[in-house]
């Protein structure tokens, strides 16, 4: 079992930051009132526009190069613009009429976008379609609580995602923490069989989801135990798991590399020596399927202490997804 404590960078951290490249930072402003882009994906395999994000009033956005952001779908059928466009993520009386897509990912064979809503389940978007279509709202007999991340293999187009919860929703993570849930699980949509299974329970905060390259294996973040673990699917391993990296700090979002590693979002915290204060660094850390950190980039001279959700590359632009922000981070080097 391979585990790597990330506590060690920081000793080496002023060198990791002097090596970082520069970066040309540019804030894609979100429509309206609108925040968090949660999540980024893309309906080509190598091309970095157009992209796609869904946000806090429930719509999903196409980004359209000069246009900037455009409606693309929504998660709930009949969603009122008057009521939704502009809300912002707490608001659990208005969520499951409004919506809350956050993980999201194209099998680019048949354009159908794959959603997880935090209110309405397991979703997909038919071509041409703007509406989403529901696939699943549960699985084993236990309705999803909190879906979050979500990635979909395009060599057989089964889907793995995630259920952060089964007892706290979007608006209770703070809850969550608190309480240390461990009810988590990352389950595998297949798409010859069209049904939802269970891969793995017990998780404490499922957060982001990968599937490796090769499809033998799929990691699973887990925000509240700080944590990433690896869920073999083929070879001895099989159905098994082992804890792959550890943090010190919440890691979310879980993004692959054309090359076949890992950008994982975290948000490191250190603590003041003297004052005992904790600081919150939003990173991007680079790793690979053997749980070895690759490079770090220290996202906070763009955005503070604020959390992160994913850090996604393509080619030499990275972008940036979060709970909070009303806009999209876009870094190129």
């Amino acid at each position: 079992m391979h585990f790597t404590v990330i506590f060690l960078i920081f000793y080496f951290l002023p060198s990791i930051v002097l090596s970082q490249p520069v970066f040309n930072f540019t804030k894609v402003d979100l429509p309206s009132t609108s925040v968090g882009p949660e999540s980024i994906t893309f309906d080509t395999k190598y091309g970095e526009e157009p992209y796609y994000t869904g946000i806090s009033d429930g719509r999903i956005l196409k980004y359209d190069g000069a246009n900037g952001f455009i409606d693309y779908a929504f998660t709930v059928p009949n969603r009122s613009r008057e009521t939704c466009d502009g809300i912002g993520n707490n608001r659990p009386d208005l969520g499951p009429s409004c919506g809350r897509p956050l993980g999201i990912g194209f099998y680019l064979q048949t354009k159908k976008l794959f959603v997880a809503d935090a209110y309405q389940g397991f979703l997909v978007i038919a071509p041409n379609a703007n509406v989403a279509t529901k696939i699943a709202g549960g699985a084993d007999g236990v309705p999803f609580k909190l879906p979050t991340g979500l990635d979909v293999d395009q060599s057989t187009g089964n889907v793995y995602f995630t259920d952060a919860s089964s007892q706290y929703s979007l608006s209770q993570i703070q809850e969550a923490i608190d309480a240390g849930d461990a009810t988590g699980r990352l389950l595998k949509y297949d798409n010859n069989t069209q049904q939802v299974t269970v891969l793995l329970g017990g998780l404490s905060g499922a957060g982001g989801t990968s599937v490796s390259l090769d499809g033998s294996f799929v990691l699973v973040s887990e925000f509240i135990a700080n944590r990433i673990k690896k869920f073999w699917l083929t070879g001895p391993k099989a159905f098994t798991s082992e804890v792959l990296i550890t943090f010190q700090g919440r890691p979310i979002n879980i993004r692959r590399t054309s090359l076949g590693d890992f950008w994982v979002a975290v948000n490191l915290q250190t603590t003041n020596a003297s004052s005992g204060a904790i600081t919150n660094v939003p990173t991007g850390i680079k790793i690979n399927g053997n749980g070895s950190i690759l490079r770090t980039v220290d996202l906070s001279e763009f955005y503070g202490s604020t959390n992160i959700s994913e850090f996604h590359q393509r080619n030499r632009q990275f972008y940036v997804g979060t709970l909070r922000t009303d806009f999209l981070g876009r870094l190129s080097i």
